[in-house]
């Protein structure tokens, strides 16, 4: 597949999305990670994502309380020039007690936020930073815009954008020479307006969720037992995908009625969805998220297939409305 756009950088047409690896960090009791990780088995399996040529890595500080970053860091050692690399603020957190606790947005914050994530990240430049507070205001987000815009002329960020599913919140950070893009959730059973809203002001559209937090693999279709300390159990209202740790049976019959074309020409059904996001717009970069070596190998030879066609997406779409 050729490259995509994001700004003034050519990346891969998918990027590594890092909260998976980032280990358990909580809101009070309710956990906001995946569960236990291995460190040294997440670098394995990115330095496995550099070598099959992926080169965009997008985390937010935020991720296990600054553990994500710090893995990042680990792993890039000697090949940071390999990779456009995006992290996020807006969240504060303990980093000792690996809790949430609030949201900041002023300057003075913004300027503390990203020299913390340069220290983990151990580097003196983030190529990309979004700004995680996906419904913040729309009518106060110029004030964050311009803090962005003062980001940029200082060297530690170069470009940024906003990771928001609202065109309305969207059109406020559109406005400023170094935004670049926007990053939102989408998958073949998520619709959003957003990627209509890139395609039409020509920004890059980054893609979280594009495997429905795993539910778009075919692997919790039937009763599966997440650990305590995975998001995934505890099913908050945003989820949209699991309730109470099982799969939601109104996806699993849609995922089930199109499964046969998302694995077509030998493709997984990870491979597939891929496939499917590639296919509605040159604009989105899909960052589907992995735990070991296995899975990101898996997404890294979705490439090798590229997107479905116009026939297999119009199926879908017909499939999808029955």
């Amino acid at each position: 597949m050729q490259t995509r756009q994001i700004g003034p950088w050519q990346v891969s047409p998918l990027g590594m999305g890092c909260w998976a690896i980032a280990g358990p960090f909580w809101d009070g009791e309710n956990p906001l990670g995946w569960g236990e990780v291995d460190d040294s088995v997440s670098i394995q399996a990115i330095h496995a994502g550099l070598d099959a040529g992926i080169n965009f890595m997008d985390t937010a500080d935020l991720y296990g309380a600054g553990h994500s970053e710090r893995v990042i860091a680990k792993a890039l050692q000697g090949k940071r020039d390999q990779v456009i690399l995006a992290t996020k603020f807006g969240n504060t957190f303990d980093e000792s007690s690996k809790q949430i606790t609030g949201q900041a947005w002023d300057r003075d914050y913004i300027q503390s936020a990203v020299d913390a994530s340069l220290r983990r990240l151990e580097t003196d430049y983030i190529d990309l930073l979004w700004f995680h507070i996906n419904d913040f205001a729309a009518d106060e987000a110029q004030e964050v815009a311009l803090s962005l815009e003062a980001m940029v002329a200082s060297g530690k960020i170069r470009k940024f954008g906003w990771s928001t599913d609202y065109p309305e919140r969207a059109a406020v950070f559109a406005k400023h020479k170094n935004c670049v893009g926007f990053q939102f959730e989408f998958n073949v059973v998520t619709p959003s307006p957003m990627p209509a809203y890139c395609d039409q002001h020509d920004f890059a559209g980054v893609i979280r969720g594009p495997l429905g937090m795993g539910l778009l693999s075919g692997k919790y279709q039937n009763a599966q037992v997440l650990s305590p300390k995975d998001i995934r159990s505890v099913s908050p209202d945003w989820m949209k995908y699991f309730d109470n740790g099982l799969a939601k049976p109104i996806l699993v019959k849609k995922i089930d009625a199109i499964g046969e074309i998302l694995r077509s020409e030998g493709r997984s059904s990870v491979q597939g969805a891929l496939a499917w996001i590639w296919a509605t717009s040159p604009r989105l970069i899909p960052i589907p998220g992995f735990r070991n070596t296995k899975q990101i190998t898996e997404t890294a030879a979705a490439m090798e297939y590229g997107p479905l066609s116009a026939e297999q997406m119009a199926e879908i779409t017909r499939l999808l409305k029955d």
